[in-house]
């Protein structure tokens, strides 16, 4: 995470800074991006970028975990409109992805992040829907799940549930662009695996 310090910058510093972050890791990915191109687009020193935060990877896995926190945040708007209904919820969520990829910084973004996944990319992505660490969002989210249709034995259930929910629709995101998949090749693919689920976690 950032260091107080740059907490401490007026908002349009923080967003330039971080906006040039983006577009460093929208050309390439974490490994190869550059510390020089970040500073150099946002205009700052490299001894005050080392102010704000640790190194690059510290600066990418905190805008990752702002697109996360939206992430979440759409995640529960939808979960609301289909009255906790936890598939057609994930189902609305992932094509909401396809559409908001179509943005070309975003479509990069998470091609180089997908393309390269690893075991804290994909907890920071996931960080907020079901990690310990965000109990209160999670609970939240636990609380909307209409639970009634889902094959639930004990409290453990769920949590597992959405877990693996989570590591398929992961994999059908990598797919989208390991593939070069389109829109409605995606959703089909997605949609015929949720139905998969559903027969095993339905009743």
């Amino acid at each position: 995470m950032p260091k107080q310090t740059f907490f401490h910058l007026p908002n349009d510093k923080q967003d330039t800074l971080i906006e040039s972050a983006k577009e460093e890791f929208s050309r390439v990915p974490l490994h190869e991006a550059a510390i020089a191109n970040i500073i150099k687009k946002a205009g700052i020193p490299r001894g005050s970028f080392y102010q704000y935060f640790e190194d690059k990877e510290d600066l990418f896995y905190y805008v990752l975990s702002q697109y996360s926190q939206k992430n979440y945040e759409r995640f529960i708007s939808f979960m609301k409109e289909e009255d906790g209904d936890l598939f057609e919820t994930f189902i609305k969520a992932f094509q909401f992805m396809l559409k908001d990829h179509k943005n070309p910084e975003h479509k990069n973004f998470f091609r180089n992040a997908f393309l390269n996944m690893n075991y804290k990319l994909e907890k920071t992505l996931a960080n907020n829907v079901y990690e310990e660490n965000q109990k209160n969002q999670y609970l939240k989210m636990l609380d909307l799940i209409d639970t009634r249709s889902l094959n639930i034995k004990n409290e453990h259930d769920l949590p597992s549930m959405i877990k693996i929910i989570m590591s398929v629709t992961f994999h059908n995101i990598i797919q989208v662009f390991v593939k070069d998949l389109s829109d409605e090749e995606a959703l089909n693919q997605y949609i015929e695996h949720m139905e998969l689920l559903k027969r095993g976690f339905h009743k």
